[in-house]
């Protein structure tokens, strides 16, 4: 008999499903779980994390009776309910939690097919460095029929599917970058002339044109290089652009405050003054005193005795022009898409990209550069499969949705005519969907809504002696991750562990979810208690459309069989994509370059987050972002995340003497705060 088991992983929240042959054993090391039990083989599986036991529990048929037996010291949850030191039943659509990681199981009464099939004995280490299962699966993942992807499209960053087609010769004489030239490690300079196409040379690059490359350029700029010798490519003409839309698309409209982590600003280095003080300093100066103690008060008392404090969208959006203006931003920008970048011969880089014309064809140029510091951010939205399959098969965009894209049409037919809206997901996202359908219920309260969740969280993630806190299913945290990540200790021993440790380190920490807020807190508990909000665990089957509603076939533990839920939207909130192989820029230089990947997927990145392997020369390649989750710094999508990763690739570029740029500190650093400050150019 097989079985499959399913999980988000703690940290990125990808889906992990891999089937197994019965019996199998869950733990930490695989050199102390049975090999074989009366004879039979047993598959492993084995998850890295400090909160499972070497031998944490054994899945096995017991008198004809799937069960799981507890041989851990901690104890596993069984639908939420602690089970120690005993062995329970199981059936399809159970869930059990062992340390950071939530399982769902499914049994497979008929064989799986032929190429999912893992050999009789089974060992899947969920940690290597290309999270790859085993040969047999990889061969599953190559044969298998892709399903569609739902992405931004690159050049409008419209949602769009993307139904997958037969591969093509990927080249072709109109090809742009040129193949032939960019088919080597280095290509030569002389080649990229006699192309005709326009080449500009310059000395630092920024990629991706959002709030990375422009806390990173702004960090330059103030450490001394002038902006005549920088140029940043982007599809977007504000640094803030996507961020903003999908902001917006999230429900967080200009005068709602952001979801991230405040501790730092993007238009200020140095953090002071933070947007808390800047924010009371203008509500006192306008007569409101009360509400501006308020924020500082959430500064200094947060989050144990006040909600954690972030700024409006707004005003993030408007300090940022400021900083955009003083720095020279319009000036360095380069409207385009980066289509490849590859070493030269000369000790530099090439950079192909396209700028799209008004007649929809593209104007290919090169840039070549020295220096150039990824910041391509989310390359996607994530699509939960089964919502990814249903409008695949029906092309309904309407009625199913994610929500960060535009998606206004729902709330305005629910104000009008009311329904029932699933909710998929319990993270930052839907803490603010959920928000925005209690305003909505305001007009009309003959709104339901049902927060689906993949299974309960009995026990929240922990680390040491700390551990997050659960109500009602969601978890939560300081904001974004445990403060001690972001300075101080947990630091130092983040950046001076192997890749590994970090991994270790990170899964039991677990991944973002949300700020307690109380406002959202007691919209829960409210809806709970008058019925109209109702959280519901379980495997999702299929969604399918009948009679216009929308049903969706779950298997939970709570119940034999299939139950349906219908609804009139669903809103899935499980968040971004971000994967660097989903972009097809990383995607390119990883394969051609055969760059390194930590255990999490995304880049390998030094402690001044330099990729070491593209290194020509003199020249540096850094990277910041979601791409470097994984790395020398944990909260790495973060404003702070992002201006300690260009604060330490600047210190490198300093320390590499490369030109203009120099280290910021003591008086130096005091003088250009003061430019900062009175707004003079750096």
């Amino acid at each position: 008999m097989q079985i499959q088991i399913s999980w988000e992983d703690p940290v990125t929240g990808e889906m992990r499903q891999p089937v197994f042959n019965v019996p199998v054993a869950l733990g930490r090391e695989i050199g102390q779980m049975p090999t074989s039990i009366d004879g039979q083989p047993v598959s492993r599986a084995v998850f890295r994390s400090e909160e499972i036991s070497r031998f944490h529990a054994l899945i096995a048929l017991v008198g004809g009776q799937m069960s799981i037996a507890d041989r851990s010291s901690n104890g596993i949850f069984l639908n939420g309910e602690k089970v120690k030191g005993a062995s329970k039943p199981i059936a399809s659509g159970d869930t059990i939690q062992i340390g950071p990681y939530s399982l769902a199981i499914g049994l497979l009464v008929a064989a799986a097919e032929p190429t999912k099939v893992l050999a009789p004995e089974s060992t899947i280490i969920f940690n290597p460095n290309t999270k790859v299962l085993n040969s047999q699966q990889v061969q599953a993942q190559q044969n298998a029929t892709p399903l569609p992807t739902i992405s931004f499209n690159p050049d409008t960053d419209v949602l769009q599917t993307q139904i997958p087609q037969i591969p093509q010769t990927p080249y072709n004489l109109t090809a742009f970058p040129p193949p032939e030239i960019f088919a080597g490690d280095r290509v030569s300079v002389q080649e990229l002339r006699a192309t005709g196409k326009q080449i500009e040379e310059t000395t630092y690059v920024g990629i991706g044109g959002g709030m990375g490359t422009f806390v990173w350029v702004d960090t330059i700029r103030t450490c001394g290089v002038p902006r005549e010798q920088i140029a940043v490519i982007s599809l977007e003409t504000k640094p803030y652009g996507r961020y903003q839309r999908l902001c917006r698309n999230s429900q967080i409209p200009p005068h709602e405050r952001i979801r991230s982590g405040s501790d730092s600003c993007p238009d200020n280095i140095w953090g002071w003054p933070g947007y808390a003080l800047r924010e009371s300093a203008t509500k006192l100066a306008s007569g409101e005193i009360g509400s501006g103690l308020k924020h500082l008060w959430q500064v200094f008392s947060e989050p144990v005795f006040a909600d954690t404090y972030t700024p409006q969208a707004q005003n993030v959006f408007a300090s940022m022009d400021r900083e955009a203006k003083r720095i020279g931003w319009d000036e360095m920008l380069r409207y385009g898409r980066v289509r490849g970048i590859r070493k030269t011969d000369d000790g530099r880089y090439a950079i192909a990209y396209s700028v799209p014309t008004p007649n929809s064809s593209s104007e290919h140029r090169f840039l070549l550069a020295k220096y150039i510091q990824l910041a391509t951010g989310y390359p996607a939205i994530r699509f939960l499969p089964d919502l990814q399959e249903y409008r695949a098969k029906t092309g309904d965009f309407k009625s199913v949705v994610n929500a960060y894209e535009e998606h206004e049409h729902v709330y305005k037919q629910l104000a009008s005519q009311g329904g029932v809206v699933i909710v998929r997901g319990r993270g930052i996202v839907a803490s603010r969907i959920l928000q925005r359908l209690n305003e909505i219920r305001q007009q009309n309260n003959q709104i339901n809504i049902i927060n689906l969740m993949q299974s309960p969280k009995p026990q929240g993630n922990k680390f040491g002696f700390a551990q997050r806190y659960v109500e009602n299913q969601w978890e939560f945290q300081p904001y974004n991750w445990p403060k001690g990540t972001w300075g101080g200790d947990m630091r130092a021993i983040l950046e001076a562990a192997s890749p590994q440790g970090r991994y270790e380190m990170l899964t039991a920490l677990g991944g973002t979810t949300t700020a307690s807020r109380q406002d959202w807190r007691s919209i829960v508990k409210t809806g709970i208690q008058a019925g109209w909000y109702t959280i519901k665990f379980g495997q999702v089957e299929r969604v399918e459309q009948q009679a216009g509603k929308l049903i969706t076939y779950i298997k939970s533990g709570n119940y034999e069989g299939i139950e349906k839920i219908k609804a009139d939207f669903i809103i899935d909130s499980t968040g971004l994509e971000a994967k660097p192989k989903d972009n097809p820029l990383l995607d390119d230089l990883i394969t051609h370059y055969n760059l390194l990947l930590n255990p999490f997927g995304r880049l390998h990145v030094a402690n001044d987050f330099e990729i070491v392997e593209m290194r020509n020369e003199k020249a540096r390649i850094y990277a910041a972002g979601v791409m470097t989750l994984g790395g020398p710094y944990a909260p790495v999508d973060t404003f702070l995340g992002l201006q300690y990763a260009a604060h330490r690739s600047a210190e490198g570029l300093a320390r590499a003497k490369a030109p203009k740029i120099r280290h910021l500190e003591g008086i130096g650093s005091l003088w250009q705060w003061l430019k900062w400050a009175t707004n003079q150019s750096p």
